[in-house]
């Protein structure tokens, strides 16, 4: 449907993605007039491929928690995620007729593994309340007196004393995510903090990772350190090289704990066998070497490693392939136990924000207030998701955000 000359409102939501309607229906059953405004052809553009097409709903989690994987700005989150919690998120979906299930890390899916389920669930509460969608462009927010007072879109103007900005962040703008909702806050006197990728792969020094490109590590430990050697991020999963650098849950929650890209060279650290310390690890080799203690090196490491690391690891480890198992040195097998234990790799950065999963950074959460999203600048209006200077870990916890901050601003419209 497309809006001509001026029409009424008691709130407009511009933004179809989780945040915008989560508020826009919220609003709606709470009587208000919602008009949703989305430029794209239908709601849900970015939630239907979310979580490689699955839709990692939320996490299943309590808020304590829930805060501990949110880097950027997690105070800020407090009202809202206890106003809208994941057990109601889930309580939420479920009602909607959405079946869920919890996989492992509390990460919380919809039965059917089909992020359009989730979508057209929306879409379907969204037309049963009467919420009316517009699909054309917002161009400007109104104000007079300093106040909201409507919104001017490509085919007219909304009146309305409630305005949401749910644009989304940066990140896949093929997805419909055009940053327009950052220059609209702007030009209402908001502050944008610099825009960043947040989820995102890294690109690393080494050429080892195109060599291995396409190769997974399951159940590593991974670790990143900062420029003065403290640990900023540790964990358990895992991750998958590249021809870049390396991808993969792991790296990309590491990602978000990496906040100081331009200032400091990260570096990571691969535990290859996690379940064994240095000593364990050894007495490993040392069945192995000798099980192949006739084969040459480069033959005796297929029960360690994958086929495609093993070339690497050779070169790494500084002992010549060609190398007779029963004559290696006890000093180059304990180098190879510290390498499997302790395999490195240097960041030179990330790849482009259009391949983020989130942007980090975004309105000043200074400027909002948290117990109703609405802005401290502009009376009536309201930011919530993306749009906002709040980011997380990967498993659910940015859509909860998108959840959470857009059923406070609905309560509030």
């Amino acid at each position: 449907m497309a809006a001509k000359g001026t029409m009424e409102a008691d709130a407009v939501v511009i933004g179809g993605g989780p945040a915008g309607m989560m508020a826009a229906l919220t609003a709606a059953t709470r009587g208000r007039r919602v008009v949703l405004v989305e430029h794209q052809r239908f709601v849900g553009r970015k939630l239907r491929i979310t979580g490689k097409g699955r839709c990692n709903v939320c996490n299943d989690c309590e808020v304590r928690p829930f805060l501990q994987k949110v880097p950027g700005n997690p105070k800020f989150l407090y009202s809202a995620l206890n106003r809208f919690s994941p057990a109601d998120t889930m309580a939420f979906f479920e009602g909607l007729g959405v079946p869920l299930k919890t996989e492992r890390g509390g990460r919380v899916f919809p039965q059917s593994d089909n992020a359009h389920d989730v979508a057209n669930a929306l879409e379907r509460a969204l037309r049963r309340a009467n919420v009316k969608l517009l699909f054309t462009e917002a161009k400007q927010v109104l104000t007079a007196n300093g106040a909201v007072r409507g919104v001017q879109t490509a085919d007219g103007t909304i009146e309305a004393p409630h305005v949401l900005l749910a644009t989304g962040g940066a990140s896949y703008p093929l997805t419909g995510s055009t940053g327009d909702g950052y220059r609209m806050a702007e030009e209402l006197g908001h502050t944008v903090t610099p825009l960043r990728p947040g989820l995102i792969p890294l690109e690393c020094a080494e050429d080892d990772c195109a060599e291995m490109q396409g190769f997974s590590l399951k159940n590593v430990t991974l670790t990143v350190f900062d420029g003065a050697g403290k640990t900023v991020f540790t964990e358990l999963g895992e991750l998958m090289f590249t021809h870049f650098g390396v991808t993969g849950p792991l790296v990309l929650s590491a990602s978000s704990r990496m906040r100081d890209m331009e200032r400091t060279r990260y570096t990571l650290e691969i535990d290859l066998k996690p379940g064994l310390d240095e000593d364990k690890l050894d007495a490993r080799i040392q069945r192995d070497f000798r099980t192949y203690a006739n084969r040459d090196f480069r033959n005796a490491l297929d029960d360690l490693a994958g086929r495609s690391m093993i070339p690497v690891l050779l070169r790494r480890s500084g002992i010549p392939p060609e190398t007779k198992v029963h004559s290696i040195t006890r000093e180059q097998r304990l180098g190879l136990a510290r390498l499997f234990k302790h395999f490195g790799l240097t960041v030179t950065g990330t790849r482009p924000i259009a391949e983020a999963i989130v942007t980090r950074g975004g309105v000043a959460v200074g400027e909002i207030d948290p117990r109703t999203m609405e802005s401290k600048l502009v009376p009536g209006l309201f930011l919530a998701g993306e749009l906002i200077d709040c980011d997380a870990e990967t498993g659910g916890y940015n859509l909860q955000i998108a959840w959470s901050t857009g059923h406070l601003a609905g309560e509030n419209l």
